[in-house]
């Protein structure tokens, strides 16, 4: 038997053997969907974290207070030995009047503003402004400036950027667990699902074979089915990821606590993570397909 690979053929076969077994076939399109969309929540999550760590990488600085007993060339004198401490990116020297016209501006609309802006120039000190490249080494690098000869004190707050990354690493772990259990999960159903219809199909395979009809030819109709099924799942969890990413957005920019969060707009994301989607539930669906179908071939 010589057939052409007829895609249209492949396109009517597979779309009327998911309708033939509808029950299965809903069931493989919500497994793909519940996949997709926990995988797409937490990658989204690491996302958002991922530049509120980068903002906090960029913004973020530690104070490092010069010795009271050096001169004002002494604690210059100190910029290059800070820089040569791993992870500081820049270093930015402030003198003891500078620090106070600082102050005095950074509480400018306190009532008690001209208290601050009376505080004489003794009373602060000069200091260095540190940025780190990685602030998963905060305590570490506040650790080796202070550790340099002429430096005494800090003010830093590791804990908050060490948390950061800590949510960070744990999104992205878990994450990356549970796509790899759902995958294999929707990776079973979609097999059942295909191993349903060729079992049913299975006297007619056989004829097919013994009358010459190739592999390629027996397996086209139920891998179009596999990839027919990954793509109604990618498309429906893409508009659900939608929904609950703008409910979440929604819900952060109305309440008091996140105001801190700068949640990115899923307009710059809906064609990576559409991309995302689409390829990983054509991929599910394919190997679902071509595992089915594979014993059913040893004709």
């Amino acid at each position: 038997m010589k057939r052409s690979y007829n895609i249209g053929y492949y396109l009517s076969e597979g779309f009327r053997s998911i309708f033939t077994h509808g029950l299965m076939s809903f069931a493989a399109v919500c497994m793909i969907v519940a996949c997709l969309i926990i995988m797409g929540s937490f990658s989204l999550v690491a996302l958002n974290l991922e530049r509120e760590l980068g903002k906090l990488e960029r913004d973020n600085q530690f104070l490092a207070f010069v010795d009271e007993s050096y001169t004002r060339e002494q604690a210059m004198a100190l910029q290059s030995a800070i820089e040569a401490v791993p992870n500081v990116a820049s270093v930015t020297f402030e003198t003891k009047e500078q620090a106070q016209i600082n102050y005095a501006e950074k509480y400018a609309s306190d009532e008690n503003a001209g208290l601050y802006s009376e505080l004489p120039a003794e009373v602060f000190r000069d200091r260095y402004s540190v940025h780190m490249t990685d602030l998963g080494q905060v305590q570490a690098t506040v650790d080796a400036v202070e550790r340099i000869e002429g430096i005494d004190g800090h003010q830093a707050a590791p804990e908050v950027a060490e948390g950061f990354v800590v949510v960070r690493n744990v999104a992205t772990a878990v994450a990356a667990i549970l796509i790899a259990m759902l995958m294999g999960i929707s990776l079973f159903i979609i097999n059942n699902t295909i191993q349903l219809g060729t079992f049913t199909r299975r006297e007619e395979i056989a004829i097919m074979k013994m009358c010459g009809a190739t592999n390629g030819f027996v397996r086209g109709p139920f891998i179009f089915e596999g990839m027919l099924l990954g793509l109604f799942g990618a498309v429906l969890a893409f508009f659900c990821q939608w929904g609950i990413y703008e409910l979440i957005v929604r819900a952060i920019n109305s309440g008091g606590t996140f105001q801190l969060l700068t949640v990115i707009p899923f307009r710059e994301l809906w064609l990576r993570l559409l991309g995302v989607f689409a390829g990983v539930g054509l991929v599910v669906g394919t190997l679902g397909s071509v595992t089915a179908i594979r014993k059913f071939l040893q004709v």
